[in-house]
C-alpha cells in the first residue's frame, strides 16, 4: 500500500469575531478578508497545492459549508471534502479525517492546518513542514508549529520548549500555556523559550491514532467501530451517527496539553491567525495614519489606526475617530473601539437576543467574484 503525505484543512469555523462581514451561512474562512483578490480558505490551499498533489488535499467543514468548499475551490476532488454533521471541536474533526486517511494508506503522514492562516510567504511554510515531515517519519512523534513572538499577545496560546539549546531545530515541549495577561506576556517575548501557538499539527497517521486511544478512548472507540464504513457509500451515514456521542474537545487540550511525546519547530515567517479584525488591520496596507481600508468610498478625517471595512456602495465619511473597528454591510453598521473586539461575540448573543436569527445571515451571500464585499 503506497505511503503518502496529506494536508487536512479544517474550515468548521463560523467567525464570530469578524461579524458582521462574517456570519453563520458565509463565515470568514470564505470571505477575502485582507482584500488579496483570494478568500482565506483559497489562500490556504493554493499554500498546499505547490508542494501537494490536489488529491491529497482534503477539506473538513460544517456539512452546510460543503458548497461553499466546492465554489470556491473546484479543483479540489469533490471526495476530499468532508462535511461534519455537528460541530465537536478540532479532536472530533482531526479523529475523521485522520481514520479516513489510515484506513486508505496506514503509513501515511497528515498535515492540519486551519483555513483562516495568514502566511505570505509559502516557501518558507513550505520548507518548515517538510522539516516536521521528516521527523516525524522516523520517530513517533507529534509536531506543532511555533511563531517566535514579535510581540506580548494576549489572544494568543504560547508553547515553551524544554530544552535551551539554541543550535537545535526542533524541540520538545515542556508546557503549553493559554492566552495570558499582558505582563505575563512581555516576559514570554522575552524569552527565547516561548512560542506563539499556531495550531498547525504534522505527524503520521498511526502516532495522532495511538494518541487518541491512549488520551481520548471515547473518539477513538467511535471511530475504530465504524472504521469498516470509512471510505464507503455508507461513510455519511455512520458518521453522522457516531458525532453526537464525541466529546466536545480541542486537539490540544485533549491530545497536545497530555502527551509525552510533543514537539516544537520554531518558525520565523510572517503569520497571523486572523481571529479578529485588529489582527486584519495589522496585515493590511496603511497609509500615514495607520488606517487600514477595505472596500472604496471612505473619507477618514482627524483620525488614525481604524480599520474599516466598507461593503456597501453608501460614501462612509469618519471624523474624529482613532482605533476604531468599522465594518459597515447592506444591513449592518458595527463601530466598536478596537480594544473592546474581544466583545464582539458579546455583542452578537445580544443581538440574537433582539433580532433573531435576522442579522446572523447573509442577505446576498457573497461570492468569490463579488468585489463589493471581497475588496
Amino acid at each position: 500500500m503506497e505511503k503518502a503525505e496529506y494536508v487536512a484543512i479544517m474550515a468548521g469555523g463560523v467567525g464570530s469575531r469578524f461579524w458582521p462581514l462574517s456570519r453563520i451561512d458565509y463565515p470568514k474562512q470564505f470571505l477575502d478578508i485582507l482584500g488579496s483578490g483570494e478568500t482565506l480558505i483559497q489562500q490556504t490551499f493554493r499554500r498546499f497545492e505547490r508542494w501537494v498533489p490536489a488529491d491529497r488535499i482534503y477539506v473538513v467543514t460544517a456539512e452546510e459549508y460543503v458548497p461553499l468548499v466546492r465554489q470556491q475551490l473546484p479543483t479540489l476532488p469533490a471526495g476530499n471534502i468532508l462535511g461534519e454533521p455537528m460541530r465537536r471541536n478540532t479532536a472530533a474533526c482531526i479523529a475523521y479525517i485522520s481514520y479516513k486517511l489510515f484506513q486508505q494508506d496506514p503509513e501515511g503522514s497528515l498535515i492540519v492546518s486551519p483555513a483562516d492562516h495568514y502566511i505570505p510567504d509559502d516557501e518558507a511554510f513550505a520548507s518548515v513542514c517538510r522539516k516536521g515531515l521528516d521527523f516525524t517519519r522516523d520517530q513517533p512523534a507529534l509536531v506543532t508549529l511555533g511563531i517566535r513572538p514579535s510581540y506580548p499577545s494576549t489572544g494568543y496560546g504560547y508553547i515553551q520548549k524544554a530544552t535551551h539549546d539554541m543550535s537545535a531545530e526542533i524541540y520538545p515541549v515542556k508546557r503549553f500555556i493559554e492566552k495570558p495577561y499582558l505582563e505575563l506576556a512581555r516576559t514570554f517575548v522575552q524569552n527565547d523559550d516561548f512560542f506563539w501557538n499556531a495550531g498547525i499539527f504534522i505527524w503520521k497517521l498511526r502516532d495522532i491514532l495511538d494518541a487518541f486511544h491512549q488520551y481520548l478512548p471515547g473518539i477513538y472507540d467511535a471511530f475504530s467501530a465504524i472504521s469498516q464504513y470509512l471510505n464507503t457509500p455508507d461513510e455519511k451515514q455512520f458518521v453522522t451517527l457516531i458525532y453526537p456521542g464525541c466529546l466536545d474537545i480541542s486537539i490540544d487540550f485533549g491530545i497536545m496539553e497530555r502527551s509525552d511525546q510533543v514537539y516544537v519547530i520554531p518558525a520565523a515567517f510572517e503569520w497571523s491567525d486572523l481571529g479578529s479584525w485588529t489582527s486584519a488591520w495589522e496585515n493590511m496596507k496603511k497609509g500615514e495614519d495607520q488606517n487600514a481600508i477595505s472596500g472604496d468610498n471612505v473619507l477618514i478625517i482627524d483620525g488614525a489606526r481604524c480599520m474599516v471595512h466598507a461593503s456597501s456602495g453608501r460614501l462612509l465619511v469618519l471624523q474624529g475617530m482613532d482605533d476604531f473597528i468599522i465594518a459597515d454591510t447592506d444591513d449592518v453598521l458595527l463601530i466598536c473601539r478596537k480594544e473592546k473586539e474581544q466583545d464582539i461575540k458579546q455583542y452578537v448573543a445580544e443581538v440574537r437576543k433582539i433580532s433573531g436569527e435576522v442579522f446572523l445571515h447573509t442577505k446576498t451571500p457573497a461570492t468569490s467574484s463579488d468585489s463589493s464585499l471581497l475588496k
